[in-house]
């Protein structure tokens, strides 16, 4: 009788997680695919526009596990609400100053409350979820980011034609400080692990160990395939004398079905039912050797069976991390383990770049062979044990004793 309340608890803390997941995936997205035209239009050249591009990333790569650590120190809540307020207040600062060239400073701070808020949400679902049941929690996380890469773009490019820069810039504001309010109202705090003499030699054991860099490399790969396809995809149909209109519908189709197959990949993982994750690299793989044949029906299946791929990879990765990680370092591992898929994000594109000096059918041949290789090393060896601690219990002592 009690269970089903306490998962409709659960899922009322965790959905203004999920939204901040929303946050940092429409924020990246509608201001990228939006960006060229503005700091152009502003007389930039495109080597400002590259640095605007990569100012956000390069923020997330070096500060996740910075503020995973300080998640683990204070506790998660504060440090999801605190970089959600500094993702509005740097947007609102855009919108007030109004001056074209403080758009890098705000793309900077932007991108510092994202490396924030997102390691301390990936440890929150991870507590929330406990260490059984994570990978429904995690997909419907990853399926939340998944909406708002597919709708940034879209909406990005319409608040813009209504209102200019101010309105899309506004509406990041916006969404931003609702998401922080609602964390602060309905997400319990939790209490923060003592800290023991022993905390840091064994993070760095973890770290360096094959129950953090496979699911890891499980997750790089995933990004890689994903940032791929969303970037090459138009190019193959443009050399395939497809308008943009269908280029565009491909980059939604992947972008779709990475997010809506998401939560259901995560529920079939608690369930026990899903194949071996590294299986969905393969599939990746299979994706762009489909693409590569040219034909319409090849791109579509290609664009589909990406985004099936990083569906599945992508809850399980996380959902084995929470597994395997004691309380204490949650935030530290989700830190760490999030600067790795954002090393993939740029190492997809830029593999698929370096063969595509031979040609594009190279590239994405190259990168479908690296997601085989990766498929194999990510592959788990043996049964890890997992630690002692729970760390579901630190984010939910407070509710077992109101019940």
């Amino acid at each position: 009788m009690t269970q089903a309340p306490a998962r409709a608890g659960v899922r009322r803390q965790v959905v203004p997680v999920y939204a901040a997941g929303f946050v940092t995936a429409f924020g990246a997205h509608a201001v990228a695919a939006n960006l060229g035209r503005y700091a152009l239009g502003h007389h930039g050249s495109l080597w400002e526009l590259g640095l605007l591009l990569g100012i956000y990333d390069g923020a997330e790569v070096v500060l996740k596990p910075v503020f995973g650590a300080l998640a683990d120190r204070t506790g998660a809540k504060p440090v999801m609400v605190g970089g959600l307020v500094l993702f509005a207040a740097a947007s609102a600062a855009f919108v007030i100053g109004g001056d074209p060239h403080l758009l890098a400073a705000a793309r900077l701070a932007q991108g510092t409350g994202a490396a924030a808020f997102s390691p301390a949400a990936a440890a929150t679902v991870a507590a929330l979820g406990g260490r059984k049941r994570s990978g429904r929690p995690f997909g419907g996380y990853g399926g939340a980011k998944g909406i708002g890469y597919l709708l940034g773009p879209i909406a990005g490019g319409a608040l813009v034609a209504a209102g200019g820069y101010p309105a899309l810039f506004s509406t990041l504001a916006v969404i931003a400080i609702g998401t922080a309010a609602a964390i602060a109202a309905l997400v319990p705090r939790a209490r923060p692990v003592p800290r023991t003499s022993a905390a840091a030699p064994g993070l760095g054991r973890r770290l360096t160990s094959a129950a953090f860099l496979q699911p890891v490399l499980l997750l790089a790969a995933a990004t890689a395939a994903l940032s791929a396809g969303v970037g090459f995809l138009p190019v193959l149909a443009g050399q395939h004398h497809l308008g943009p209109i269908a280029a565009g519908a491909l980059v939604s189709l992947l972008a779709a079905a990475a997010a809506v197959l998401q939560p259901v990949a995560g529920r079939r993982i608690d369930d026990g039912r899903l194949p071996p994750a590294a299986a969905a690299l393969a599939a990746c793989a299979g994706g762009f050797l489909l693409a590569i044949t040219g034909s319409l029906a090849g791109l579509i299946a290609g664009a589909i069976l990406i985004g099936a791929g990083v569906a599945t990879a992508t809850p399980a990765g996380f959902a084995r991390l929470a597994a395997t990680t004691p309380s204490g370092q949650l935030g530290r591992t989700m830190g760490a383990a999030e600067a790795g898929r954002e090393l993939g994000d740029a190492g997809g594109p830029v593999l698929v770049g370096a063969f595509g000096l031979i040609s594009l059918t190279a590239g994405m041949g190259a990168l479908a062979a690296a997601l085989l290789i990766c498929a194999g090393l990510a592959a788990p060896r043996n049964r890890t044990a997992r630690p002692d601690p729970p760390h579901r219990s630190s984010q939910t002592r407070g509710e077992t004793k109101s019940r």
